[in-house]
């Protein structure tokens, strides 16, 4: 029996739950729920370009990421960049089979891997992030005493 879309939202976005406090990653991480949640209603006929439209958001998502990890000194730059590389890489892994007619198996994995994957991903490696990027702009903003290297 094929899978037939549903108009109940996959994931809600919840402020409590997936706000980080940090404009530029809430925005971008609102635009991946809504992302989700559209892939889950659409249809068959537009699920491919959703799919590769949520690829691309993602990328861009990362390299946004990345840039403020690159900013900040983030110390887990490493590990947060492999995660984002190794989730980049299945996403584009199931386009190609989206690609090849097999939307049953991109729905599955919409449904069951990312939602769990970004709530995961943003408690844990971005929640780190998050922190870190506000402690990185809370020096950059205060006062220098006019000391080099002293507050």
């Amino acid at each position: 029996m094929p899978e037939t879309p549903t108009n109940a939202p996959l994931i809600e976005w919840n402020q409590a739950t997936f706000g980080l406090d940090v404009a530029a990653m809430d925005s971008v991480h609102r635009g991946f729920v809504d992302l989700l949640n559209r892939l889950h209603a659409a249809g068959n006929a537009e699920f491919a370009g959703l799919f590769a439209e949520l690829i691309g958001h993602t990328e861009n998502h990362f390299n946004e990421e990345q840039a403020l990890m690159l900013l900040s000194g983030f110390p887990a730059i490493t590990e947060h960049v492999g995660e984002h590389q190794r989730i980049l890489g299945e996403m584009v892994q199931i386009g190609r089979r989206i690609d090849r007619g097999l939307v049953a198996f991109g729905r599955a994995y919409v449904r069951e891997r990312l939602p769990d994957w970004f709530r995961l991903h943003t408690a844990t490696m971005d929640s780190a992030l998050a922190a870190h990027w506000k402690q990185h702009q809370a020096r950059a903003a205060a006062p220098s005493d006019g000391h080099p290297g002293g507050h």
